[in-house]
């Protein structure tokens, strides 16, 4: 059964808001705090270490690119650390390793590839990965179709102290297009 409902007296037939400012007639708004507020997302890290490096990567490629200190490479399709077995350039030919990492660097210019391969070489080295393959190509694209990244990555390559040989694969994997390179086994920093 419906209860009836109670009859309004005359003061509450005033409408909603009527109601709360007669109810809110005595409150004071609050004070703001003396507080400083503090953003709630911390601004980004700096990568100082990697700004550092890369860096240092271009001093050295500047360096290399003076060509002031050249290095003579015994052969052109060749290399090997002094000190070092001539066994391991001949498993490296035969490719004996295992090739674990690739960089391919058709397109790039001189200065590019040169850049390139180093980041490469330093990342491969941090990683801990020993034999890589870097495709310069054969120069069939370049003006006079001579190769113009061969000889450059090659020198780079024999100035580089993690690089213990390289020689050119055989022509299934890339022959005069590429070079495998045995890197130190000791991982960079």
């Amino acid at each position: 059964m419906k209860r009836p409902r109670p009859e309004r007296a005359p003061a509450e037939e005033e409408d909603d808001p009527g109601l709360f400012r007669r109810a809110m007639r005595d409150v004071a708004p609050v004070r703001a705090p003396d507080r400083v507020s503090h953003p709630h997302t911390p601004p980004p890290p700096i990568p100082v270490q990697r700004i550092e490096d890369e860096r240092a990567v271009l001093e050295e490629l500047s360096r290399l690119a003076g060509g002031a200190d050249d290095v003579e490479i015994e052969e052109d399709h060749a290399y090997l650390r002094p000190g070092l077995p001539r066994e391991v350039l001949r498993k490296l030919r035969r490719l004996h390793w295992v090739v674990q990492g690739e960089l391919d660097l058709h397109g790039l210019t001189g200065d590019e590839a040169a850049l390139a391969t180093a980041r490469f070489l330093a990342e491969s080295s941090r990683r801990g990965l020993r034999c890589l393959r870097i495709i310069h190509g054969k120069g069939r694209g370049s003006p006079n179709r001579e190769p113009v990244l061969r000889g450059r990555i090659r020198r780079l390559l024999a100035r580089k102290s993690e690089v213990l040989a390289f020689s050119e694969p055989p022509p299934a994997h890339g022959g005069s297009g590429a070079v495998i390179v045995l890197l130190d086994a000791r991982p960079g920093p």
